[in-house]
């Protein structure tokens, strides 16, 4: 299992959701959050904005799924054809284990799923 970590504008991210939903990927969680990239926020006249406010879409996906669902969030995130500057990021990371806490299942990455015991 892999988890990614989107970073989308927040003009975008209904766009990304429902392409989720549609490609079959409805479980995400989303956080606000602000930040800046290589470019150092942005400078308007006199003011510079360190603090951009973006979105974080965070999903879990089995591996065989990844590259979909990277070109899925890529392509709904994407500004115009070619993209631009602030589109964001996308981080995938591996996952060990996954709890459900309401049924006590536990899911390891290489797909034992077995129940804990409280």
């Amino acid at each position: 299992m892999l988890m990614i970590r989107s970073i989308v504008r927040p003009t975008k991210v209904d766009d990304v959701l429902t392409a989720l939903m549609e490609a079959g990927f409805p479980a995400v969680t989303k956080i606000s959050v602000v930040g800046r990239g290589k470019q150092r926020g942005i400078k308007i006249g006199e003011i510079s904005y360190d603090e951009i406010p973006k979105e974080l879409l965070i999903t879990v996906v089995p591996d065989a799924d990844k590259d979909f669902v990277v070109k899925t969030v890529i392509k709904a995130a994407r500004s115009g054809d070619k993209g631009a500057f602030g589109d964001g990021k996308i981080f995938i990371s591996p996952v060990e284990e996954v709890y459900t806490i309401s049924s006590g299942i536990k899911e390891t990455g290489s797909g034992e799923i077995q129940e804990v015991k409280i």
